[in-house]
């Protein structure tokens, strides 16, 4: 006997797709370019800034879990698009350093806000968050939710070997978050993504935790990159990704009020915007200098700061995107949400 027909499904109604509603946290540490140059050799604060532009990061404490910045950045997130927790049809956690391989950050996230909305972890490094963004257009705009949380969270202090010079100045933590919806007008742009494998080698995790366990490999388990190669990468490529979401979008330079680069170093941005010959009346978000590169919370974090510090509003126009280990890379262009009523980033 033949198999039974599927019940075909209504067809959804097509609508724009949104970010809603935007909120953040840093954690409570802050810490100095000293503070990470002393267990480096040939390191200090000066060469710190000018490799990189960064001045300050924020390492969370232990009970500033990645569970819990992001249900703090998450909750920020709902109260600014008017929503409960009870509204969300999927909680999406993009993220490269889960406190666990088992159970996954975002089913505890979710348990925390009181949801029982399917949940799961996407892990694109620092692109995670821009990856996250298409994943929960595309399932609004297929008609599987309605709306989607997106969280970008980050404990890259777990991941750091204080004494490698090439990564342990980089980094910091924190989380960020939005609640995306359907809307009247679309708010996401087309997504311009994609993959580089072959140059995985450039951003590694080594040794591996296996590796450490028998003994084997050299030195603490730690983040590695080979900087020169990725600010290489970085340089050349991401500006043309940025223009294939710009015609995606249907818009130019000349149409943005922001650009929120990932946050990984301050002249990987400079030779992004001069390639694309930004206008000067573009507000370019610089939240690497005072928060290191977070990762797939990056993005959120620093459009946060630039809302939050009133260089843009709600509603104007933004060219985001990551780029990061894997290799992987996303821009879109979309709408900026508005963010809670309180006007600074949750602190613990």
């Amino acid at each position: 006997m033949p198999p039974a027909p599927i019940a075909a499904r209504p067809a959804p109604v097509m609508t724009g797709e949104r970010l809603l509603g935007l909120g953040a946290y840093r954690p409570r540490r802050t810490v100095d370019n000293d503070e990470v140059c002393a267990p480096l050799e040939d390191v200090d604060p000066d060469w710190v800034v000018a490799r990189s532009g960064i001045r300050t990061r924020r390492f969370a404490g232990v009970d500033e879990t990645v569970v819990a910045m992001s249900t703090a950045a998450a909750g920020d997130a709902l109260t600014a698009a008017g929503l409960t927790a009870s509204a969300l049809d999927a909680v999406l956690v993009a993220t490269m350093s889960p406190d666990t391989a088992s159970p996954q950050v975002s089913t505890r996230v979710a348990a925390e806000l009181g949801t029982t909305a399917p949940a799961f972890d996407l892990g694109a490094a620092c692109s995670g968050f821009c990856y996250g963004l298409e994943v929960a257009a595309s399932l609004i705009r297929g008609g599987t939710a309605r709306y989607v949380l997106v969280v970008g969270v980050e404990r890259m202090s777990d991941l750091l070997d204080p004494r490698d010079r090439g990564t342990a100045f980089l980094f910091g933590d924190g989380a960020g978050a939005v609640v995306v919806g359907p809307a009247d007008e679309p708010g996401i742009g087309p997504v311009a993504w994609g993959s580089d494998g072959g140059q995985a080698d450039l951003i590694v995790h080594s040794p591996t935790w296996q590796e450490a366990a028998r003994g084997a490999g050299d030195g603490v388990p730690g983040l590695r990159m080979q900087g020169p190669a990725v600010f290489r990468w970085a340089s050349t490529q991401i500006a043309p990704l940025a223009e294939k979401a710009l015609a995606a979008a249907g818009v130019g330079v000349d149409d943005l009020d922001a650009f929120v680069p990932h946050q990984a170093n301050n002249r990987i941005t400079d030779g992004i915007v001069r390639a694309l010959a930004l206008p000067d009346g573009v507000a370019v978000a610089r939240d690497v200098v005072d928060t290191g590169n977070t990762s797939a919370a990056s993005v959120p974090l620093a459009m946060h700061a630039l809302l939050t510090g009133g260089e843009v509003r709600a509603g104007d126009l933004a060219l985001v995107c990551g780029f990061g280990a894997g290799l992987t890379y996303a821009a879109q262009v979309l709408t900026l949400p508005p963010v809670a009523p309180s006007s600074a980033p949750r602190e613990g």
